[in-house]
């Protein structure tokens, strides 16, 4: 089974992060931040992976370190996973529409990071969770997680609705590019990093 449990705790936050890369769907999140931990929920769901996330962090400040940190330690777990990537599909580009918003997401399990966020107007606040937090998540998963991540909003008004539509692109092109489609290792080169 293709599993990983991190535990993380620093001076901002304590997080334990569990993943099942074969489970369908199961999660328990507990982010300490409202929002995000309804955008968590949505990735454990449109994914199909099992996650659970507790998270202590320093919320009075703000959600900042909660979202970033969970971020590295979901980009850890993936890597540690998938293991040597043997037999994945790798790569994935899902669209999907959320009302008036439409998100695609392409996702290159290359060991190689790299995040292009393309999302205009992804300022201000949903409830408390400050926006721009969503381009750090992302960048802390494609950092750790040794994935090239292009992140594109096409066009949306609705804040809740464009960062929803991100997140369930994101979940259903991981669950995709995840895959097992054979035997072999999906690179030219023999290697994936």
């Amino acid at each position: 089974m293709r599993k990983s449990n991190i535990v993380r705790n620093t001076n901002e936050t304590k997080i334990k992060l569990a993943l099942n890369l074969d489970g369908d769907g199961k999660y328990q999140v507990n982010t300490g931040v409202g929002f995000f931990d309804h955008m968590m929920t949505l990735f454990a769901c449109h994914s199909g992976f099992d996650f659970s996330v507790e998270c202590e962090g320093d919320v009075r400040v703000d959600g900042h370190h909660s979202v970033e940190d969970i971020g590295i330690v979901l980009g850890k777990a993936v890597a540690e996973a998938l293991g040597d990537k043997k037999g994945i599909k790798r790569y994935a580009s899902v669209s999907i529409p959320m009302d008036e918003s439409l998100a695609n997401v392409t996702v290159d399990i290359s060991g190689r990071p790299f995040l292009v966020f393309n999302a205009k107007d992804m300022s201000g606040k949903v409830g408390d969770f400050d926006i721009e937090l969503v381009e750090e998540f992302f960048r802390a998963v494609s950092n750790y997680g040794g994935i090239t991540l292009h992140v594109n909003l096409l066009y949306g008004s609705n804040n809740h609705h464009k960062i929803e539509a991100i997140f369930k692109a994101f979940a259903r092109a991981m669950k995709e590019a995840t895959t097992i489609v054979s035997d072999k290792l999906p690179s030219s080169k023999g290697v994936l990093e």
